[in-house]
């Protein structure tokens, strides 16, 4: 066999054993879940029946980190300031970092609800030191709470948050109490129902899974509420990596303190509508946990955590490595599947070796099922959609790759927040081009996803050619991954640019 060949097969078997190992990870979870999956005896809880709080309860600092949400920033301020709980007890922080006109329109809510007897704040920082989490930490100096709820500006909460996370601290041990996202906007449109079905997955099955067996779970930037005792004994909120979310939450847990996941509260948030937005979204949390791995690893593994702690947290830490291992496999497979065909490849033992790689892939696909099936009743037909996912997600593989070669690298970049637009509010479904936070272009990046495109293409055809039908599918979803991405950047730029054009300043 020739040495390219020879280099082709050997490092393909490792993009597809690293495949196949968070791929059984997932699948561990999912057997987990399905086995503590069972009906409890008497009827189901009823949310309405959370506890009351009285004066005794503790007091709750709820901080609103906010920069240039002109949309959302007052439906944020004014769903927290309906939360219902003793107003002497709950203190609201909003944390402005904004340089357009949000903190004015800020400024005024918040004026409004003090008028109303809340103790509401506005603190606008000139400089955005630190970013959000040098936002949250400036609050803390001026913070009155022994909780502190955190809340981003794209999320409402139920006005019952309180009252049904609080009590999870009457264990002095709980640090953080986090909630299960629900999503405003996910029938907006493919992008959102896509975005939606993987989040399901994280917080229906990896949060649960981990929090029961006794595993870490992390904190998700928002929708939940901290002991500020341990955020304190974990050294605060620090900037040093884009997510210092996760970063806190193993600090934290190195240090002791525990962590609870409640999945029976839901609070709902907007997902991205714009392509461009989840791009950097999706940048932003993998290089951020490629900072944090090598923030966190060595901590890790040198402390006194049992070892299935240390794995999983491992895995749980490391697992947006996939992403370079599926660019890598994609541009293998083909010349792989070519030079088996023209004799010069490795023997059929290879090959079968390889096919134990599928079951990685029914881990990622028992996963996303059950999480479905656990929050929806109409699941067989939601997980319809799990080859769209599938392709989606191999389709980001290139934007995500960078980001943990910049972590790698040490780069260091800013934190590039999500925009939000109320979709809901606006009512057309494309409003949301016309303002001003909107970026319709076509990133450079584009352009290598096009080429991987017709590079697959071409793969695809070899494949068929040669009636390799076992390995079709597999090309075919890196073919529809990149192209699908790739796509909907092109699309939306050229349907948002006369949008922009005619009445760009309408809703900015």
């Amino acid at each position: 066999m020739p040495l390219a060949t020879q280099l082709i097969a050997t490092f393909y078997a490792v993009g597809m054993a690293v495949l196949l190992l968070y791929g059984l990870n997932l699948l561990w979870m999912a057997l987990v879940h399905a086995r503590r999956e069972e009906l409890l005896p008497g009827a189901p809880p009823n949310p309405d029946e959370a506890p009351e709080p009285d004066e005794t309860w503790p007091v709750v600092t709820v901080q609103l980190p906010l920069f240039n949400e002109a949309f959302v920033a007052e439906r944020l301020i004014d769903a927290c300031a309906r939360l219902d709980y003793p107003r002497r007890r709950l203190e609201i922080q909003v944390l402005d970092d904004s340089t357009d006109h949000t903190a004015e329109l800020t400024a005024r809510r918040v004026a409004h609800w003090r008028a109303r007897g809340i103790d509401i704040v506005h603190i606008h920082r000139k400089k955005r030191d630190g970013y959000k989490a040098g936002a949250l930490q400036n609050g803390l100096r001026l913070a009155r709470g022994a909780l502190i709820a955190v809340f981003d500006a794209d999320f409402v909460p139920p006005s019952d948050f309180l009252r049904r996370t609080v009590p999870a601290f009457a264990d002095p041990r709980v640090g953080m109490a986090q909630a299960r996202w629900g999503h405003l906007n996910a029938g907006h449109s493919l992008l959102t129902r896509i975005q939606a079905f993987g989040l399901d997955t994280h917080f229906a099955i990896e949060q649960r899974v981990r929090s029961l067996a006794g595993c870490f779970i992390n904190f998700n930037g928002t929708a939940g509420i901290w002991r500020l005792a341990c955020i304190e004994d974990a050294g605060g909120w620090q900037s040093d990596t884009l997510t210092e979310d996760l970063d806190l939450s193993y600090r934290a847990q190195l240090r002791g303190w525990r962590f609870r996941y409640l999945p029976e509260l839901e609070a709902p948030g907007e997902l991205p509508v714009d392509i461009n937005a989840l791009r950097s979204q999706q940048f932003r949390w993998t290089k951020g946990a490629a900072q944090t791995t090598r923030k966190m690893l060595g901590p890790l593994w040198r402390s006194a955590q049992p070892w299935r702690v240390k794995l999983e947290g491992t895995l749980h830490l490391t697992a947006h490595i996939v992403f370079p291992f599926v660019v890598l496999v994609a541009a293998l497979h083909a010349p792989l599947m070519l030079f088996k065909n023209l004799g010069e490849g490795p023997g059929e033992l290879y090959f079968a070796v390889m096919g134990v790689g599928l079951t990685g892939f029914v881990g990622f696909f028992l996963a996303q099922l059950f999480a479905q099936r656990a929050l929806y009743p109409d699941w067989p037909r939601r997980t319809m959609l799990f080859p769209l996912f599938m392709a989606a997600s191999m389709g980001m593989a290139v934007n995500n790759t960078r980001a943990i070669w910049e972590a790698v690298r040490g780069k260091r970049s800013a934190f590039v927040r999500t925009p939000k637009y109320d979709v809901h509010a606006h009512g057309n479904r494309r409003a949301w081009w016309r303002t001003r936070y909107a970026e319709t272009r076509i990133p450079g990046i584009v352009w290598i996803e096009i080429l991987l495109t017709l590079y697959c293409l071409a793969g695809l055809g070899v494949t068929l050619v040669y009636g390799e039908w076992a390995a079709a599918p597999f090309q075919a979803l890196f073919t529809l991954g990149f192209g699908l991405v790739a796509a909907y950047n092109v699309r939306q730029f050229r349907q948002a640019r006369p949008a922009r054009r005619t009445i760009a300043q309408r809703f900015a």
